[in-house]
């Protein structure tokens, strides 16, 4: 009976949370489909003595509103409790899909009004533009590292999404609907065929190779694996990358064949000497500024608080670059000749060295903070901003030309708020996560204090824009100051100033346009208004 009862309550949170997230409710066989969806089990009705999803649902009067209509459907509603009002109303909030062509013009201008200092509440933004829900880079990764060794029929994709990655394709928990909006958001990566035997789903890499009648040679990687949350705090922000081209042909057969021909067939060894492609006495360099007053669409991508989190730009030629760059590392270093060559030695794991190191099979773009022991360091994932403990023996030389992308995180705080406490309460902190979670948000750049880019957050997938300085002032989390407090956090440790140079640009007080605007007009009339409206605004 005490399983049954704590199996149960387990249950209605689950039910709730499910239900919560869906606006407009769900039909019972549309929640048994979340379910299965997010739990990767059916409902456990049998183990708890129900014959149907509606029998257990009457069971829980303080989760499930049941709503009967004359036409016999039946829609379930989360009746929110003390912990869930918040998202609740978020949730209530949300945008409706339909609306009126007029509407969509209004929200698509950028003739952002910044807010003055004098203002008790700082909202004064015109309604902004973000895109559709995002899906985290990760879950890119694998849908696009699942087609990339053969098209799909979009009826056996969640199957062998399962078979491959060990679990249910979660889409709804990402914010769609339908596996369609999905394929939406992913059209510059996957295209959708009609053939007799249904809808099937092709990289577009790969339909390009069929077209131009190329034979793309295939790197023996390892498959892919599920993966996992890098950040020790962080659940669910995952260090995974983009992944919307096939591997790049390594050099790893030729350096093979090459040593093959000098030593034989005999079993390499790995070579002490330094390769010299190996980069040693070299930084990253950050990337160049973002013009004051620009909006820009972003990612965020690590979180300690509102006060130092680190972000990505939505781009779609930057992120290219950085999947293009972590697909070529994967498939040189899984070589097993490529790897020893460039095993570090001792002598070389030191802090401060640029290097690489494999999380997940993933190879990832690090810095040595400090070495723990004589098996573990501390590393600074450039392009994604956390910091991780690995074994040595995952560390790796980093080949000269893979330095050349600029490191991608962009260290930021929240424009003008402070914790009302002195210090951000984990509350505060896990509302914050929660905000940002698996969103591109619109970024509005204030400016850079000691190297940290300081911004707004504002969240415009709702009917009104939410602004993330007002939440946490709303809330009774922060007070809104008018002016940018250098962020505590970053003023103890700011791994991005002790490792990452300035770039050029920045070296020499220019600044440069985002490469994804959100001012989605012509440049037209329309630009020019809201340029002007910025360029005259009191900040």
């Amino acid at each position: 009976a005490s399983r049954k009862a704590q199996l149960m309550e387990v249950l209605k949170k689950e039910v709730r949370a499910m239900l919560i997230a869906a606006k407009a409710g769900l039909t019972p066989e549309q929640l048994e489909e979340q379910y299965m969806t997010m739990v990767c089990k059916p409902l456990p009705l049998r183990n708890l003595g129900f014959q149907s999803t509606l029998e257990l649902v009457t069971q829980m009067p303080e989760v499930v509103r049941i709503c009967s209509f004359k036409n016999g459907t039946v829609i379930l509603k989360a009746i929110a409790d003390d912990s869930t009002k918040g998202i609740a109303k978020l949730v209530a909030n949300q945008k409706v899909k339909t609306r009126s062509k007029a509407s969509k013009k209004t929200t698509t201008k950028a003739n952002a009004t910044f807010p003055t200092k004098n203002s008790k509440n700082p909202q004064g933004f015109q309604a902004l533009s973000a895109g559709a829900p995002v899906l985290p880079a990760a879950v890119k990764a694998e849908l696009q590292d699942l087609l990339s060794s053969s098209p799909l029929l979009l009826g056996d994709l969640d199957k062998a999404f399962l078979r491959r990655f060990g679990r249910a394709f979660q889409y709804r928990q990402y914010g769609f609907s339908s596996m369609f909006e999905v394929l939406r958001s992913m059209s510059d990566s996957i295209v959708v065929e009609q053939t007799k035997a249904g809808s099937l789903l092709v990289l577009r890499k790969c339909l390009a190779s069929n077209v131009e009648q190329e034979e793309v040679p295939q790197a023996s990687a390892a498959e892919m694996p599920p993966l996992e949350p890098v950040g020790e705090t962080e659940s669910f922000y995952q260090a995974a990358l983009v992944t919307d081209s096939e591997p790049v042909q390594t050099q790893a057969a030729d350096v093979g064949d090459h040593l093959k021909q000098r030593q034989g067939l005999e079993q390499l060894s790995p070579t002490p000497e330094i390769p010299p492609d190996a980069v040693q006495d070299k930084s990253l360099c950050g990337l160049p500024p973002l013009k004051r007053r620009c909006l820009v669409g972003v990612i965020v991508e690590f979180v300690v608080s509102p006060s130092q989190f680190y972000i990505h730009i939505c781009s779609t030629e930057a992120s290219y670059k950085l999947q293009d760059l972590m697909f070529e590392m994967r498939h040189v270093y899984s070589h097993k000749v490529a790897s020893d060559k460039y095993i570090m030695p001792e002598s070389a794991v030191r802090p401060g060295q640029l290097c690489c190191v494999m999380v997940s099979k993933w190879w990832y773009r690090v810095i040595i903070h400090r070495v723990i022991n004589e098996r573990e360091v501390e590393v600074f994932c450039a392009d994604y901003g956390h910091l991780q403990i690995v074994q040595k023996s995952w560390l790796r030389f980093l080949k000269w030309h893979y330095s050349k992308l600029p490191a991608q995180a962009i260290p930021c705080s929240l424009a003008w708020v402070k914790p009302v406490e002195g210090t951000w309460s984990s509350a505060a902190i896990l509302l914050f996560k929660h905000l940002c979670r698996f969103k591109e948000l619109v970024g509005i750049v204030d400016e850079y204090v000691n190297g940290v880019l300081y911004l707004f957050l504002c969240d415009t997938s709702t009917k009104e824009d939410v602004y993330f300085h007002s939440v946490l002032r709303d809330v009774g989390y922060a007070d809104v100051c008018g002016e940018n407090i250098p962020s505590q956090e970053f003023e103890e440790l700011n791994p991005s100033a002790l490792y990452v140079q300035p770039s050029g640009k920045q070296g020499n007080g220019e600044v440069v346009e985002p490469d994804l605007r959100l001012q989605q007009e012509s440049r037209g009339a329309g630009s020019e208004m809201a340029t002007s409206k910025l360029d005259g605004a009191e900040l």
